[in-house]
């Protein structure tokens, strides 16, 4: 095997073929230092505590392993009904050489298999006994492909658990019901499970594992626990959302620990703005905050406390009574029922981080109430008459010292830090010196999944054709065909096709989640310690 630094905590570790890359993910189980293992089609990304352990050590310890040859264990067979009437199914079948009718009668006769799951919670990349099914993804991805498409890629058949974009080959479309979060395993294509595609040809329902998609979770509003003379009956407190910003998000830590079902951790794209906001109010360190991107108008219900960080911009309070305040970026204010927050457009930073105390109570999937926009998970953005009842994460004293943070300005040139990899060999070797050699301005067509990046020279490939799907961190830096990169933010799919020519180190992963469109920014190599 070859280990590669995918970044400051993550190695990539080359299988020679997906069978032993399956193994090699079995074996590393319970290795000390280790916080996630996300498999590929040839390789194994392996996310670790670096307090824990060392790269070099935990190299060690992974080339180290023994291998179990026995048999892989399964976990079961579902049948998928499909109408194969997919978009691309006559170009696939050209592709491969065959009639259309050829390739569906061999992916219905061929014994399937989920290898592993990535890109969408629900989305497992299924592996066939059929040599056949080699196949490239697109040459141009398609923006928007709908939910329970059945796709061909690589050696894999896909099915997309909801709307995403994509670049895959459609040969079909099921309404099997790829991810529900009641339903053990959520995911229907879970890594070990036998797949059997079954062929349905009339206007019938296709589905035979569940009904109709299910819906996305979603923080409800709360029905308003007032009177007629608009005061609070004995309610708890709350906080309504009166004008909702351009993104408006429910964000805690994320939820780790859950790469095997397809689901990255998510999490507020600022980690220390959300650890000071909740320290200024006296909230445990993980409780739920909002995220907003652009002003925004908060109602508060009941008496309670709040802060601001983060983003940097005009922040007043009008009161009950109508007197209206400024209000103090980064320190905790007090709140009365009535009481009105408003946030003006940010001047610095993009994404303000909003606390009350006792902590944001919003629905909870997966052991979090993180909003993940790619993949569906946890409470949507949240609109004006939401309202969010407040928790009890409110242990501690309120904190007026959080220390403040200079974020840039559209036009302010700031430096990124990284470590190159895991496959800067596939870029020339000016590519490496222009990608830290030239600014790199941030685009409006940016958002939690990545930031996309325009320079005046793109970044050349030494090595063509397409990689097979692979692991990516937070903060990978990933090169597209046009050679634009694009900077992945918590968001992000867990594998990808597109080479990764280097990742931000942890320590600069909150300021790329600051980065407003216009602001230019230069990445420096870390320095081997």
């Amino acid at each position: 095997m070859r280990i590669r630094t995918a970044s400051d905590h993550a190695l990539l570790v080359e299988a020679d073929d997906l069978d032993q890359a399956m193994r090699l993910n079995l074996a590393w189980e319970g290795v000390p230092g280790i916080v996630e293992r996300i498999p590929g089609a040839r390789t194994v990304l392996v996310r670790f505590d670096p307090l824990r352990v060392s790269a070099s050590d935990l190299a060690t310890a992974l080339a180290a392993t023994p291998i179990d040859t026995a048999h892989l264990p399964g976990t079961g067979e579902v049948t998928v009904p499909v109408r194969y009437d997919g978009e691309d199914l006559a170009e696939a079948a050209s592709l491969l050489g065959v009639t259309a009718e050829e390739l569906v009668n061999r992916h219905l006769a061929a014994h399937w298999r989920v290898a592993f799951s990535g890109f969408a919670p629900g989305f497992g990349y299924v592996v066939s006994s059929d040599p056949l099914f080699e196949v490239p993804r697109r040459a141009s991805p398609r923006t928007r492909v709908p939910a329970g498409s059945v796709a061909l890629a690589g050696e894999f058949t896909g099915v997309y658990p909801r709307e995403s974009p994509g670049g895959w080959q459609l040969i079909g479309r099921t309404d099997a019901v790829m991810w529900d979060i009641d339903r053990d395993p959520p995911a229907l294509l879970s890594p070990g499970t036998a797949v059997r595609f079954e062929r349905v040809r009339d206007e019938a329902r296709l589905d035979r594992t569940g009904g109709a998609p299910a819906p996305a979770r979603r923080a409800v509003p709360q029905p308003s626990p007032v009177d007629a003379e608009g005061t609070v009956r004995g309610a708890e407190a709350a906080v309504e959302v009166v004008r909702a910003s351009l993104q408006l998000l429910v964000q805690d830590a994320g939820r780790s620990g859950y790469a095997a079902l397809g689901v990255s951790a998510s999490g507020v794209a600022d980690r220390r703005a959300m650890r000071d906001a909740n320290r200024a109010v006296g909230n445990t360190a993980l409780a739920a905050v909002l995220e907003s991107v652009g002003g925004v108008v908060l109602r508060f219900r009941g008496a309670g406390v709040a802060a601001v960080t983060g983003a940097s911009g005009a922040l007043t309070l009008e009161e009950a009574g109508g007197d209206v305040r400024p209000v103090a970026h980064g320190e905790p204010f007090a709140t009365v029922d009535g009481d009105e927050l408003t946030l003006a457009h940010p001047e610095r930073g993009l994404r303000y981080v909003i606390a009350v105390r006792g902590g944001v109570d919003a629905v909870s999937a997966l052991g979090s109430r993180a909003a993940d926009t790619l993949a569906g998970l946890g409470p949507l953005a949240l609109t004006a008459g939401t309202v969010l009842p407040i928790g009890d994460a409110g242990r501690y004293a309120v904190d007026p010292s959080v220390v403040a943070r200079e974020l840039p300005a559209p036009g302010d040139l700031v430096d990124l830090e990284i470590t190159l990899g895991p496959r800067d060999d596939w870029f020339t070797t000016a590519a490496v010196e222009t990608l830290t050699g030239q600014e790199w301005t941030v685009t409006p067509r940016s958002d939690r999944v990545g930031i996309r990046l325009q320079g005046q020279v793109p970044l050349e490939r030494a090595l063509g054709g397409e990689l097979p799907s692979e692991g990516a961190v937070t903060g990978a830096i990933q090169v597209p065909p046009d050679g634009q990169p694009v900077l992945f933010l918590p968001d992000h799919p867990l594998t990808g096709g597109y080479p990764i020519i280097g990742a931000l180190t942890d320590r600069s992963l909150d300021l790329a989640g600051q980065l407003a469109p216009g602001v230019r920014l230069r990445f420096t190599v870390k320095e081997s310690s």
